[in-house]
């Protein structure tokens, strides 16, 4: 398949390649601790299986969040993918301080590695079938705005500097004989997951907290909002938020009192219109108040 081709598969299909090359990366790396017992490989091992896990999560994660609403979410269910983050982030939080404490005894009781050469070339190939996916999920992921997607994508590039510090630490080994430096490497890999991990959480829980747009998808309903002002017009008490792969925006329209419920009815369609082209994906919701009304958020005259 081109690269092309691989770019244009939905987040669905780069999720089941993610569980496929999960299950090879498996199979070389557990081979790479096994033949080479080194404690660095089997921490690079742990994370595949941590991968799997995640891909499998993601997969069911984005399978719901693509269901059309219903009664009983009439807004979708796009946040199902933060759910996906935040696993995933807490599963490399436990495969971080799993590694930690399987070098934390290959320390004080360092093993010679054996069969160093396949052990490294195993590692190798699986870091680059993980560097080439995540890779092609960032540029999918930036296009469908996935969450999921791109934390598997991240999580995969942790992977691949995971392997990298791990065949450098090896190497390093053979070279100086220091056995010690295998579990250093191991723990020092384990601390850079576990960092990923913690960012993955952060994000999903601002996901579920409903934070702001983006700063450019902001500078773009303003750009388009701005298109409509005119002196009889004008908008104001704006608001956003994002969900997974939707976008969201609550704004109130001032126009004359005098107009008929029809053309002010017909300006909103316009608007919502531009405002959904500009920014795909965008659902928004305009209030329509004459032009010497306002409104007063949070202020005590709302609750009389």
């Amino acid at each position: 398949m081109t690269l092309p081709a691989l770019q244009s598969l939905s987040p669905q299909r780069l999720l089941q390649a993610s569980v496929v090359v999960a299950l090879v990366t498996i199979v070389l790396k557990t081979g790479a601790w096994y033949i080479t017992d080194s404690v660095g490989l089997l921490a690079d091992a742990m994370e595949s299986f941590v991968n799997l896990a995640s891909a499998i999560f993601g997969l069911v994660m984005v399978t719901i969040a693509q269901r059309p609403a219903d009664a009983d979410h009439p807004y979708g269910h796009h946040k199902a993918e933060y759910f996906s983050s935040g696993f995933e982030g807490l599963l490399i939080v436990g495969a971080a301080l799993a590694i930690i404490w399987a070098a934390g005894h290959r320390i004080f009781d360092p093993q010679p590695l054996q069969q160093v050469g396949w052990g490294l070339a195993l590692s190798v190939v699986s870091s680059a079938l993980n560097g080439l996916l995540a890779w092609v999920m960032f540029g999918v992921a930036a296009k469908s705005r996935s969450i999921a997607l791109e934390a598997d994508a991240r999580h995969l590039v942790t992977d691949v500097w995971t392997s990298a510090g791990v065949v450098i630490g090896i190497a390093a080994v053979a070279l100086t004989g220091w056995l010690w430096l295998d579990a250093l490497v191991a723990i020092g890999v384990a601390l850079n997951i576990l960092r990923e991990g913690v960012h993955l959480m952060w994000r999903s829980s601002q996901g579920l907290m409903d934070e702001a747009v983006e700063p450019e998808v902001l500078a773009e309903i303003h750009k388009t909002l701005a298109g409509f002002e005119h002196a009889t017009i004008r908008f104001d008490h704006l608001s956003t938020r994002r969900s997974g792969q939707r976008r969201f925006v609550d704004l109130h329209m001032h126009m004359p009192g005098s107009w008929s419920l029809g053309r002010a009815a017909a300006l909103r369609t316009s608007v919502e219109q531009a405002l959904m082209s500009a920014v795909p994906g965008l659902r928004a919701t305009i209030q329509l108040l004459p032009s010497d009304v306002e409104a007063h958020f949070d202020d005590e005259r709302d609750l009389i």
